[in-house]
């Protein structure tokens, strides 16, 4: 059976200076990242134990709490593709036509998804996501790792407003942040999410 790993990132700690410290992007990736990855594959033995001894007792519990670990696991899985040091900018080809087409421009989307992302109550994320039954984009507001998102949608875009990610460097000035998450936004890689999530059969 299979286990979560943490995964490495495509750059070193000091590539996204532009919108984060060194010192904050290892703290985030080597601590708090992979302590969801080691919470998602103790919770997995703990319900494989719950099974076997079948003692559902305490499982909602731990099926929230694997959801919780899992889904910071991807979130953030997905956070780190999502930067680039050579990010930043807006994207171009049918990214950009469906941002104009479901959102009316760039600029009405970045204002959607900052304030979206600012205004997380307590810890969370602000994501930019394709819903399939609609077929459209849309913005979500995401609490903790895994609250107040659309069962069938699929995360192309996610920014973490956790104040782990934020606040050695910025400290309370969430928007500061968030401005300069732009500054480093993987445009390709978000592109080819949104070609993979709306590919038809």
């Amino acid at each position: 059976m299979g286990t979560y790993t943490l995964p490495d990132l495509p750059y070193d700690y000091s590539a996204l200076e532009r919108a984060m410290s060194a010192e904050i992007l290892e703290l985030h990736h080597s601590k708090h990242h992979a302590a969801y990855v080691k919470g998602a594959n103790d919770t997995l033995e703990q319900l494989a134990e719950a099974r076997d001894k079948e003692q559902f007792g305490g499982l909602v519990g731990l099926q929230k709490t694997f959801a919780f670990h899992l889904s910071g696991h991807v979130l953030h899985s997905l956070f780190w593709q999502n930067l680039s040091p050579e990010g930043g900018d807006r994207p171009e080809g049918e990214l950009a036509d469906a941002i104009t087409e479901h959102f009316g421009s760039f600029d009405a989307f970045k204002k959607q998804l900052t304030n979206a992302t600012t205004g997380v109550q307590g810890s969370g994320w602000g994501i930019l996501s394709w819903e399939p039954l609609g077929g459209r984009l849309i913005v979500e507001q995401v609490y903790d790792h895994h609250g107040n998102v659309g069962q069938n949608t699929t995360p192309l875009l996610a920014f973490d407003a956790w104040e782990h990610a934020y606040y050695l460097q910025y400290r309370n000035v969430r928007p500061d942040y968030v401005t300069r998450l732009w500054d480093v936004v993987n445009w390709q890689d978000v592109s080819a999410r949104f070609a993979a999530a709306t590919k038809t059969v």
